[in-house]
C-alpha cells in the first residue's frame, strides 16, 4: 500500500503573488467604497431619492464585502496547526456564503420600500441625486480596475466582492437615468423603478455568489474538474486494473483536493503507477493535492467497506 501527497511549489510562488495582489485590491476597494457609502447615504437622506439609498445599501453591502473577504484573506494565511490541519483557507468561502445572503437581505429590503413608494411617489431632489450618482459611478470604476487587477477568476472571494462593485456600478448608471428623467420629465416614478432594478441586480448576483460557495461548503467537485475524467485518465496508466473510492473536493476556490484507491495488476510497478497518476492529476486537472492508496489486485482492497 502507498500513500502520496503531492506539492507543487512554483504554482505556490504565484499563488503567493496573486495572493498579496488579491489583499491589496480588496484593502484599497474597501477604504474607497466605505467612503462613499458614507456620503450616498447622507445624499440619499437630503435628497430623499430611494434609488441612492438602495445604491446605498448596496454599497454598504459592498464595504462589508470587501471587508469581509480581506479579513478572510488575513485569515486564510494563518498556518495550519494540529487542531486545524488545513489552517484557515475554508473561512474564504464562509465570508462568500454571508455575502451572498447579505446581497439577497438587502434587495427584498429595496423591493419593500420600492412597493411603497410606487403607491405615493414622493418629491425628489434629482440634480442632487444627479451629482451622487456620477461621483458614485467613477467610485465603482475605479474599485472595479483596482479588483481587475487581482486574480478574481482564480478566487471566489474576490470574485464575489468584484460582483458586488459591478452590480453596484449598475446601480449608479440606473440611479444617473433615474435622475435624468426626473429633471427633464418630471417623471417621479423613475426613483423607485430604478432602485427595483438595482434590487434585481443585487439579487441575481447574490445568489450566484450563494450558489457557488455552498457547492465548496457541500464538498462538491469544482466545476472545470470532471470525475468520470479524472478516472478515464488514471484508468489509462500501464498496470492500473481498477480506481475506486474516488473522492475530489475544494478546500477554498483554487484549491481541489483528490483521494482515491488504485488497483493495479503487479506489485512491482507500485511506485511507477504512483508517479505516473500524480503526473496526470497535476499537468492535465491542476490537482497538485493528492493521497493515492495504491494496492495489489490479488490482494484486493483493504478497507473492504468503503472500496466499491
Amino acid at each position: 500500500m502507498g500513500h502520496h501527497h503531492g506539492h507543487g511549489h512554483h504554482h505556490g510562488h504565484d499563488h503567493a503573488h496573486g495572493h498579496s495582489a488579491n489583499k491589496k485590491a480588496l484593502f484599497l476597494s474597501f477604504l474607497l467604497i466605505t467612503a462613499f457609502m458614507v456620503v450616498e447615504v447622507i445624499g440619499g437622506l437630503l435628497t430623499n431619492s430611494l434609488a441612492l439609498l438602495a445604491d446605498a445599501g448596496h454599497m454598504l453591502s459592498d464595504a462589508a464585502a470587501l471587508g469581509l473577504s480581506f479579513f478572510a484573506l488575513k485569515l486564510g494565511e494563518r498556518k495550519a496547526s494540529q487542531a486545524k490541519t488545513f489552517g484557515y483557507k475554508r473561512f474564504e468561502i464562509i465570508a462568500a456564503a454571508l455575502n451572498g445572503l447579505t446581497l439577497i437581505l438587502i434587495s427584498l429590503y429595496i423591493f419593500y420600500e420600492a412597493f411603497h413608494r410606487f403607491a405615493n411617489p414622493p418629491e425628489v431632489q434629482s440634480m442632487g441625486m444627479l451629482i451622487i450618482s456620477i461621483i458614485g459611478l467613477l467610485v465603482n470604476i475605479v474599485a472595479a480596475w483596482m479588483l481587475m487587477s487581482g486574480e478574481k477568476d482564480e478566487n471566489l472571494n474576490v470574485r464575489s466582492a468584484f460582483l458586488h462593485v459591478l452590480g453596484d456600478m449598475l446601480g449608479s448608471v440606473g440611479a444617473i437615468v433615474a435622475a435624468l428623467l426626473m429633471i427633464f420629465f418630471g417623471w417621479g416614478m423613475a426613483d423607485p423603478i430604478a432602485s427595483v432594478i438595482v434590487a434585481i441586480l443585487i439579487i441575481i448576483s447574490g445568489w450566484r455568489v450563494l450558489k457557488d460557495s455552498f457547492h465548496i461548503l457541500m464538498e462538491g467537485a469544482p466545476a472545470q474538474i470532471h470525475l468520470e475524467e479524472v478516472k478515464d485518465s488514471l484508468m489509462n496508466i500501464a498496470n492500473v486494473k481498477e480506481v475506486h473510492d474516488l473522492h475530489i473536493w475544494s478546500i477554498t476556490s483554487g484549491m481541489p483536493m483528490l483521494s482515491c484507491h488504485i488497483s493495479i495488476l503487479e506489485k512491482t510497478a507500485h511506485d511507477t503507477v504512483l508517479r505516473e497518476a500524480q503526473v496526470v492529476l497535476h499537468d492535465h486537472f491542476g490537482i497538485e493535492h493528492s493521497t493515492i492508496q495504491v494496492e495489489s489486485n490479488a490482494e484486493g482492497c483493504p478497507n473492504h467497506h468503503s472500496c466499491n
